[in-house]
């Protein structure tokens, strides 16, 4: 076998080890976390009260404002000079769930929007209450709208989850920095790297397509009818 070969058999577990343990736990917990945190938001900017409005617009603004990487750097290594210190995971944790808590509530509200005004007047005509309409009528049909990108959130968020090797958090990149460090062949580690993370990109694209033919099996026009 040759040696390059031999290395990349030699890193593939404790890279793969990196992965299940530590960039899958972080990205499902920091989706789960961003899609409720989003869908709060959403609800405020399209029913809250105008200061409530005004806060969750700077959020927004602000995040989607401002690069991810400077946010976690705020995060971990600012904090601590106003005297909040936190751990490389949770510090990670919370810089990944507000990110895509900004990102996704305008996914959501933009799905909540789209669905039209006969809709919400035709669950009054029942005598639904606004909740009530919005729980059984709008909102299973703004989900069929919101699973394609909100599916393309949570794949990015896979691979975004490789900038918290610079928080020190022992994912995919930073295994391979480590062992790259000492083999001396960056090369051929971060080109495994890529793969598992192609790898594992590759299985939730599949699910996604699955998930959007399920949700739009009874839309006119979708992929499967192409």
């Amino acid at each position: 076998m040759p040696p390059w070969a031999q290395l990349m058999a030699d890193s593939f577990w404790p890279l793969l080890k990196a992965g299940l343990m530590f960039t899958v736990p972080l990205t499902l917990m920091s989706f789960a976390l961003g899609l409720a945190l989003a869908f709060v938001v959403a609800l405020i900017r399209l029913f809250g009260p105008a200061p409530l409005v005004a806060v969750a617009r700077f959020y927004v603004w602000l995040i989607r404002g401002t690069p991810l990487l400077v946010q976690l750097f705020v995060i971990f290594y600012g904090l601590p000079s106003a005297g909040i210190v936190l751990d490389p995971l949770p510090a990670a944790l919370i810089g990944f769930t507000l990110n895509v808590g900004a990102y996704n509530s305008e996914v959501i509200r933009g799905a909540i929007e789209s669905i039209g005004k006969g809709q919400w007047e035709a669950a009054y005509s029942l005598s639904m209450t606004r909740a009530q309409a919005l729980r059984r009528t709008v909102l299973p049909q703004a989900a069929r709208v919101a699973v394609p990108p909100l599916s393309n959130s949570f794949i990015a968020l896979v691979k975004d989850t490789s900038l918290a090797a610079v928080l020190t958090v022992p994912e995919i990149f930073q295994a391979a920095q480590r062992i790259a460090a000492v083999t001396y062949e960056p090369l051929i580690l971060y080109t495994e790297a890529a793969l598992i993370y192609l790898a594992f990109s590759s299985v939730l694209s599949a699910a996604q397509v699955r998930l959007e033919r399920r949700f739009g099996q009874h839309a006119v026009f979708s992929e499967k009818n192409r």
